[in-house]
């Protein structure tokens, strides 16, 4: 018998999903409010303060280097020191409740799905579990300000038009690439960076809770 199914439709008309991973799909912010006098005490910057947090969480990348008194050429250790606690405490980093439903849901319409983060591939595959297997490119261990480059390889490796490739990320720097590169982005509200500063960058689209991104897929 013929299967008279109709074939996935696109998922809010995009073929290619590009997810930022950490404060996107991963809920490990307050793993990185834990670890960060330690990491400020080992390279030398300003602990953070717990009081400022919501107010710092409106600054873009460049402004809270300023604000610690980081500068840039430490970044690449900063990120190798987290990166390796992570995988020290990796069993304690979960998706966002509700988050696999939305990765299978975009699966079963035929969407291809990719991951491009500064985390390693190998964090990134460990919280993954089993669900490792949707992501047909993962593109890891990228510079905090190296992401445009990596888009551009997925997009190229998949063979998607640009024009229906989304990426979807919760900072500034993720938007900006994506701009950079021509690419439509889906800004999530439940990460990293304040959802108004967010807003301010102009993304196509915004998604205040993953129960909202789920819904907009259930249309």
């Amino acid at each position: 018998m013929n299967d008279l199914r109709p074939p996935p439709r696109p998922a809010l008309g995009y073929d290619l999903w590009i997810f930022d991973f950490d404060g996107t799909l991963a809920d490990s912010f307050p793993f990185f409010l834990e670890v960060f006098d330690t990491l400020a005490c080992t390279h030398g910057f300003r602990r953070l303060e717990h009081d400022k947090i919501d107010m710092l969480r409106g600054c873009d990348l460049p402004q809270l280097m300023r604000h610690l008194g980081l500068p840039r050429w430490k970044l690449v250790p900063v990120v190798l020191q987290f990166r390796a606690l992570m995988a020290q405490n990796i069993g304690r980093i979960a998706l966002f409740d509700g988050m696999r439903g939305v990765l299978h849901a975009l699966a079963a319409r035929g969407v291809r799905l990719a991951i491009v983060s500064s985390n390693s591939e190998a964090n990134v595959r460990a919280v993954l579990g089993d669900d490792a297997h949707l992501f047909a490119h993962f593109e890891c261990g990228a510079a905090l300000f190296g992401k445009r480059r990596r888009l551009r390889r997925v997009a190229q490796k998949s063979g998607v038009a640009d024009r229906r490739v989304l990426c979807v990320g919760d900072e500034v720097r993720d938007i900006a690439a994506a701009h950079a590169e021509g690419f439509d982005f889906g800004a999530v509200g439940w990460g990293y960076a304040h959802p108004r500063v967010l807003q301010a960058q102009a993304p196509r689209l915004m998604f205040g809770s993953v129960a909202a991104l789920a819904a907009a897929l259930a249309d």
